[in-house]
């Protein structure tokens, strides 16, 4: 398996580079400015293997994508989604997530539940329905979670009609297209979170993210000012009502906003590198980096694997000369070696400037979100380089 991507992608390598002047968002000037001796893909090589048992999950519930920072306390603080198990996998998340805290002493866990962070708080809310995504650090001495909200003026879906709830339901539109991204602040890990009463990050008419913002990556910089890589879908008029996925970049003076959209197309273009998504940023002494999501396997070969890009402002994106930053191939710790159902939502742990852990929205079963029993968070310690 491992074999076969590498031989894939050197094969696509002539043909991305290629093509991914123009498929860059404001890339076409500024790439012949990056010096990209500076960077390599020290990811893919320094994957070690998933320690079982490690990560989080909770028995009665669907569990997806974390996000995890270093208390001052010393512990592990992991930022997670959930939501009851009696609701399909899909779309359930979209219409009664909640984000949900737990602690461990150390990165790899197990992590055990503390207490919920950001839980339903009524439809007349812009996330009163569902919380997800959650992305956590810590800024001067406030802890920050930045997150996607979303509601609907719908009944509450019960367990005696949960089956009802499928991709086309009325609810499970409407609550898609109410997808945003907002901020909560707090003194502790612990809480009490307060919530922003608007979004911090709408949709705009006529644009690439039209329809929806999801799936934020914020990194402040030492002058406070902020990047954040957001998935983004534009409108159409036919069913599914959106296009295909893709990430945009916006930008803030500080922390508390406003948060701009920077340019008028998506880092990758649809047309020439397919979907991306669940996008991870961070910032070392070389620049920027991006860990994402392989959609369609356009980019690596590879369906759903992982993808390292990089950028000296965090606005204009090259991928790496080796693009492939992870596959779907876990090993375990017990030995085995696992092709997992679903492999998303990759969160890094930086630690001294550096991403130690990888961690990962899991899922078992065959691939496909309701083709599974268990949905759990894993992680992957990094070797050191």
């Amino acid at each position: 398996m491992i074999e076969n991507i590498t031989t894939i992608k050197t094969v696509t390598m002539l043909l991305l580079l290629a093509i991914m002047g123009s498929g860059c968002a404001n890339s076409s000037k500024n790439q012949k400015e990056f010096d990209t001796s500076l960077w390599e893909n020290n990811i893919y090589n320094r994957i070690g293997e998933a320690p079982v048992n490690a990560g989080f999950s909770q028995e009665d519930y669907w569990v997806w994508g974390s996000s995890v920072i270093r208390g001052d306390d010393g512990k592990y603080h992991m930022f997670v989604s959930r939501w009851a198990k009696y609701l399909p996998f899909h779309p359930g998340w979209m219409v009664d997530s909640e984000i949900v805290h737990a602690v461990s002493d150390t990165p790899e866990g197990p992590y055990e539940f503390s207490d919920v962070a950001l839980p339903p708080r009524g439809p007349e809310y812009w996330d009163g329905r569902s919380t997800h995504n959650p992305r956590v650090f810590k800024h001067n001495d406030t802890y920050i979670l930045i997150y996607m909200g979303s509601t609907n003026p719908f009944a509450d879906v019960t367990e005696s009609d949960a089956q009802a709830l499928t991709h086309s339901s009325d609810i499970a539109t409407v609550a898609r297209s109410n997808k945003r991204i907002g901020m909560a602040t707090s003194k502790n890990p612990y809480g009490p979170w307060e919530r922003r009463d608007e979004p911090i990050l709408k949709t705009k008419p006529g644009t690439f993210y039209s329809f929806l913002t999801s799936n934020p990556s914020p990194w402040i910089n030492e002058d406070g000012s902020v990047v954040m890589l957001f998935k983004s879908r534009s409108y159409k008029e036919d069913f599914p009502f959106q296009t295909s996925m893709t990430i945009g970049v916006a930008t803030a003076p500080s922390i508390d906003g406003p948060f701009e959209v920077v340019g008028d197309e998506p880092v990758f273009g649809v047309d020439k590198m397919g979907e991306v998504e669940d996008p991870f940023l961070w910032k070392d002494e070389t620049g920027y980096h991006m860990l994402a999501k392989d959609q369609r396997g356009t980019i690596t070969g590879n369906h759903h694997s992982g993808i390292l890009a990089h950028s000296t402002d965090g606005v204009n994106w090259v991928l790496d000369e080796e693009p492939l930053a992870y596959p779907r191939v876990v090993n375990w710790s017990d030995g085995r070696e696992v092709e997992m159902g679903q492999m998303e939502r990759v969160f890094g742990l930086v630690e001294d400037g550096k991403v130690t852990h990888l961690f990962f929205a899991t899922m078992d079963g065959p691939g496909g979100f309701n083709n599974s029993t268990q949905s759990w968070n894993m992680v992957i310690p990094l070797k050191d380089y």
